[in-house]
């Protein structure tokens, strides 16, 4: 087992959320390299531990041992609501042999004031002050996520856009490549942010998108009010300064095609 400050070799690692976008990459690299790695998953045959981070049954037999840990799981269906508990749970459950913890989450939470982001910065603090070392790596959204919103609607005879956004999405493989890197190293407490290639202005990545699946044939752009709108037209997650994904938007469309998002 590895000290504070100093780079872990090959090591147990616990990742929450494994079996999700992110994680199931962070997962595959890791093994790749020759760690023990153990997914902690709700559903049964999941992971490798079952376990629920709301009630913390099965966390602390999960996390018991681990010297990594990679949290990447999110209530994203509730808007992060049980985010911050099942931090506390995660943090409560890990044992002295922890030497690393990484915390996952996303640029511009501090200055954006959207309920999710709110729940993801709280998450932050109390990873910061815990007393198990710590990175907390801010990423943009992935690419994934806005190919999931727009296979959702492009089929509705009217599509609704923000008016006004920009996004600068990355590649979940690229992001779990920094997860990987940075959690075998020493724990920096705040990383660079991780970005994509560009920043797009949404409906140009509408187009590109129509341009290779046909749809949506009719888009409506909606002004999003308030400070949330405001904060989203002026970029505030977005990180131009670290562009650092290298898959395009354009790029990661063209290799998706006609078929469902994923499949």
């Amino acid at each position: 087992m590895a000290t504070v400050g100093q780079a872990v070799g090959v090591a147990t690692v616990l990742v929450t959320g494994g079996s999700g976008t992110l994680g199931a990459h962070v997962t595959g690299i890791l093994r790749g390299r020759g760690h023990e790695v153990r997914v902690l998953s709700r559903r049964p045959g999941a992971g490798t531990h079952q376990g629920d981070l709301a009630t913390g049954d099965g966390v602390r037999a999960a996390a018991d041992g681990a010297e990594l840990v990679v949290h990447a799981a999110s209530d994203t269906r509730r808007m992060g609501r049980k985010d911050l508990a099942q931090t506390r749970t995660l943090l409560d459950a890990l044992s002295p042999a922890t030497a690393h913890l990484l915390y996952v989450s996303i640029v511009g939470i501090d200055r954006i004031p959207y309920a999710y982001y709110r729940r993801k910065l709280a998450c932050e603090a109390l990873v910061g002050a815990s007393a198990v070392p710590s990175t907390i790596l801010r990423a943009t959204q992935f690419h994934e996520l806005i190919a999931l919103v727009l296979s959702t609607v492009e089929r509705w005879p009217l599509a609704p856009l923000p008016a006004g956004f920009r996004f600068q999405t990355i590649a979940a493989a690229e992001v779990a490549a920094r997860v990987a890197a940075l959690v075998e190293g020493p724990p920096v407490g705040r990383a660079d942010d991780v970005g994509g290639p560009e920043v797009l202005d949404v409906s140009a990545m509408v187009r590109r998108w129509r341009a290779v699946r046909g749809r949506p044939r009719r888009t409506l752009p909606v002004p999003v009010p308030g400070r949330v709108g405001a904060a989203f037209r002026a970029g505030h997650h977005t990180c131009p300064d670290h562009a650092e994904g290298s898959q395009t938007w354009a790029a990661f469309v063209d290799a998706l095609g006609v078929g469902a998002p994923g499949a």
